[in-house]
């Protein structure tokens, strides 16, 4: 696969597993506050439940989902790098805060929640690997 075609495939992953994870938190914040990730409950360790916060989060992982979408189908440099960068920044605040949090989870789902986050940093390397290839980047 060359790397514009990785670079497509991790954004428009990213999106789909964004776009799922906001409707959930959106649609039925409770639910996705007591159960997430597929009954795990890992959120619900970190109580109180807010049902604002939880909406406000669906809709922010919406937003994301429509950017990273848009921007594995045009691939546009002026619309790729600097969501890739928001979106590392988001990440690694989220994944700084569960790694310091992960009190009363299992060993699994330390590794699994903790691997999940660092997995979805991919947007961003990839587009860094790719932008560092490509000879337009010396511009």
């Amino acid at each position: 696969m060359s790397g514009r075609g990785l670079l497509r495939a991790t954004l428009a992953a990213v999106a789909v597993a964004n776009a799922v994870t906001g409707l959930a938190a959106l649609l039925a914040p409770r639910a996705f506050y007591q159960d997430f990730p597929f009954g795990r409950g890992w959120l619900a360790q970190l109580p109180p439940f807010n049902e604002h916060l939880a909406t406000d989060v669906g809709a922010s992982y919406l937003a994301f989902a429509v950017l990273l979408g848009w921007a594995a189908y045009t691939l546009e440099r002026a619309l790729v790098l600097p969501l890739c960068a928001a979106w590392t920044v988001f990440c690694s605040a989220h994944l700084a805060f569960h790694v310091a949090h992960l009190d009363g989870m299992s060993g699994i789902d330390r590794a699994v929640q903790t691997a999940g986050l660092v997995a979805v940093l991919a947007p961003g390397v990839v587009a860094l690997a790719v932008r560092r290839r490509s000879p337009a980047s010396s511009r």
